[in-house]
């Protein structure tokens, strides 16, 4: 239990107390909702619950807020309450009680903050990015995939089983396009007069491509007949782009539980049956499918829809939209709790119709749809359109490769969502405060070299041995250098205590960030962190005469570094200990 569900436990005690003493018919007790004051010289929590209480008590606000704060029970967490306003109850806490933040973050480490949610809602399916494997991700397959690693890594450590899933879209025309591009661009290398059809992919890399085809295979496909060629060079060149999406994405730090084969969808299986038939004919049984025109429909205007979608066309072709209908039906059938997409803006227009699909089977509200917005490119306030190498897309390996993926990952994460992000290249690439990724690890840096020199103060100057250059041997360091049970009455400065007060936000963080998929938040939160801690540094001296002082500073440097450490890791991005 945290500092504020400990605070809330307390306040609702007297509330019913109260509620007795005055004979207050309720049907539930009021919650004690606690929130910070905007001004941190009100306390370290408020309180509203005699404001919205008052009405019901039929009391003044005022008056109420006092018989709460005069029935509160014996505690040793608050050192004050105040009655302000119209009934605020401002809530001020004893430093013992914010002092051990600090010994439970060293202790719990990664563990810090870990919450637990309930069976029914706790197995998440994720799905994000889902590129086409015809070409290179863009800069927006950048951003969701930040997003949905970031997300899948809060939700975890907030108590979710998360399944990260990538849909390959494997099937349909766009496939024989393909391996009919490359099927050109390989004749052409090898000195055949042929054009490049209207319908084709243009981009250089398709010239990549055959030109690797050629270099490894050499030309034992020229003499095939034009389909046949561009039937082979379809599965070629599809595993060729499948494995350079895997191995970009891996450099980046994400990884997959199961990259899904949207071609699996068609194949038979053992009961003589598709995926797409077998979910067709749980859909028809539910009574929502319908023949029209020759044309196979979806009743989804019976959940909300604008219109009922085709399934199947006059001339039996499945429409995408079915290939979503049998990949969503399997996902449900796989078990999970709850299903989360997440899809470029430009896709909202489908959200209705696959909302529909599941309620339709009679699981209304099992899926969600986190829309993307997207990434403008900008070098020094300049927009960006093409890349300098190719003349073409900037994509979004070119953009790690120049920005590194540390900077990428966090402006990528730095707004909600449902915002557009202005990238700035030159800006992501500085190595200053004005870079807030920078400045963040920057902090966790600084940490990392004040306890390298309290450890030589302590063990004598070259007891480090080339020492504490990663997070575990920092572990290892302050383990040595630092005891468990250090007494921390010595952190009293406003600045050690404004840190503190941030740092047992973090629990609360990592739960609403989880609920709302709102991953950004944590950039933002270790900005302050950061913030606060060179506040602190610049106020307070750590290493001093003062042996218990600089105990308790140090386990307060290494209880922040360790939560940086924890909250860079949320994001995919590394906590240097050199700068």
């Amino acid at each position: 239990m945290n500092i504020r569900e400990s605070l809330e436990k307390i306040i609702s005690v007297s509330i019913e107390t109260v509620v007795k003493n005055n004979n207050i018919e309720l049907e539930a007790t009021p919650a004690a909702s606690l929130e910070r004051p905007r001004d941190e010289s009100n306390g370290d929590w408020a309180s509203t619950v005699a404001m919205r209480f008052a009405k019901q008590a039929k009391m003044n606000p005022r008056e109420l807020a006092s018989q709460i704060v005069d029935n509160i029970p014996e505690n040793d967490m608050i050192a004050s309450l105040e009655i302000a306003g119209p009934g605020f109850i401002n809530i001020r806490l004893t430093d013992s009680t914010l002092q051990s933040v600090v010994s439970s973050i060293r202790n719990e480490g990664a563990n810090y903050g870990r919450g637990s949610i309930p069976e029914g809602s706790r197995s998440v399916n994720l799905e994000y990015i889902s590129a086409n494997p015809t070409g290179p991700m863009h800069v927006g397959h950048g951003r969701w995939a930040t997003l949905g690693d970031a997300m899948a890594r809060v939700m975890r450590h907030a108590g979710y089983d998360v399944f990260e899933e990538f849909y390959v879209n494997d099937h349909g025309n766009q496939m024989n396009v393909f391996g009919n591009s490359v099927s050109v661009r390989y004749m052409q290398l090898l000195g055949h007069n042929i054009e490049m059809p209207e319908q084709c992919y243009g981009g250089s890399y398709v010239i990549d491509i055959a030109r690797t085809i050629i270099d490894e295979m050499g030309n034992v496909f020229e003499s095939m007949s034009d389909d046949d060629r561009a039937k082979e060079f379809r599965d070629i060149a599809y595993k060729m782009m499948l494995d350079s999406q895997k191995n970009l994405l891996s450099r980046y730090g994400v990884t997959f539980d199961r990259w899904f084969s949207e071609s699996t969808l068609y194949k038979v299986a053992d009961d003589d049956k598709s995926a797409i038939e077998r979910a067709l004919e749980v859909m028809r049984g539910k009574g929502f499918i319908y023949e029209k025109e020759g044309a196979t429909w979806f009743r989804s205007t019976a959940f909300d829809d604008e219109k009922d979608r085709v399934l199947i066309k006059k001339d039996g072709e499945f429409t995408y939209f079915m290939s979503d209908v049998a990949y969503h039906y399997d996902k449900i059938c796989r078990g999970f709790d709850h299903l989360i997409d997440i899809w470029g803006a430009d896709h909202h227009g489908y959200i209705k119709r696959c909302e529909a699909m599941l309620a339709a089977w009679g699981y209304p509200g099992r899926l969600e749809i986190v829309l993307g917005q997207l990434v403008n490119l900008y070098r020094d306030g300049e927009a960006v359109r093409m890349s300098k190498r190719t003349g073409e897309m900037v994509t979004f390996e070119e953009l790690i490769d120049e920005v590194g993926v540390d900077a990428t990952r966090f402006l990528m994460l730095s707004r909600s969502s449902d915002q557009q992000i202005d990238f700035d290249i030159e800006q992501a690439k500085k190595k200053d405060a004005s870079n807030p990724v920078y400045y963040v690890q920057y902090a966790h840096a600084r940490i990392c070299s004040i306890i390298r020199k309290g450890y030589e103060a302590k063990f004598g100057e070259g007891s480090l041995d080339g020492r504490a250059e990663t997070c575990e041997s920092m572990d290892d360091l302050t383990s040595e250098l630092i005891a468990s049970d250090t007494d921390l009455s010595a952190l009293t400065h406003d600045t050690e205590l404004s840190l503190i007060r941030t740092m047992s936000d973090f629990g609360e963080l990592i739960e609403l960030a989880a609920r709302d998929r709102a991953p950004f938040r944590l950039t933002h939160y270790s900005e302050k962190l950061a913030s606060q801690f060179h506040s602190f540094y610049t106020e307070c001296k750590v290493i001093s005469d003062d042996v218990a002082t600089t105990k308790a500073r140090l386990a307060l440097c290494d209880a922040t570094r360790k939560l940086l450490e924890l909250t860079l890791s949320l994001m995919g991005i590394s906590a240097p200990c050199r700068m």
